[in-house]
């Protein structure tokens, strides 16, 4: 994820605020907002369900946020979560994999993506740490790539702006 987290980084630097808030199609995200996703994903899981910090996100605010950071402010804020997850990842023991969590959401948030009965009123998965470890990452590497891809359709930029070629 620290890989991953440095290619966005590299994306946003690369483009102005205002091609970060861009939606190449309306019912696309922005780079902004997939930033804001990543950031509330990992603290939800993570810093939320791992380190038991209290539980912060409206998951479907940051698909409708439009010019809402900055460049700075967006970065900062990635860093910011990583710091905490990445506290919290290093005391996890290989004991602790196998421990079940809980995942909670909010109840319109979690309307909005599960169908489910109608009488069904929990907003909450449970997963162990393991598998919560590998959803997380992979989420952040498919995002990251969109991220990437996004950049290179805004930024006429011939440059390998990632550090890898592709």
């Amino acid at each position: 994820m620290n890989k991953q987290l440095k290619r966005i980084e590299s994306c946003l630097k690369l483009l102005s605020d205002e091609q970060i808030w861009h939606r190449c199609k309306p019912n696309m995200n922005s780079v902004g907002n997939l930033c804001l996703h990543l950031a509330g994903n990992e603290y939800q899981h993570i810093v939320s369900g791992i380190g038991n910090a209290p539980f912060n996100r409206t998951r479907s605010s940051e698909f409708t946020t439009n010019n809402g950071m900055s460049r700075e402010a967006l970065i900062e804020l990635l860093n910011d979560v990583r710091r905490q997850s990445s506290s919290i990842i290093e005391g996890i023991t290989e004991s602790d994999l196998t421990t079940s969590i809980t995942i909670h959401y909010s109840v319109e948030d979690w309307n909005k993506m599960v169908v489910r009965p109608a009488f069904e009123t929990n907003a909450y998965y449970s997963r162990d740490i393991e598998t919560i470890l590998v959803q997380v990452c992979e989420h952040y590497s498919y995002h990251a790539g969109q991220i990437v891809i996004i950049t290179k359709l805004l930024n006429d930029n011939q440059d390998n702006i990632t550090g890898t070629y592709h």
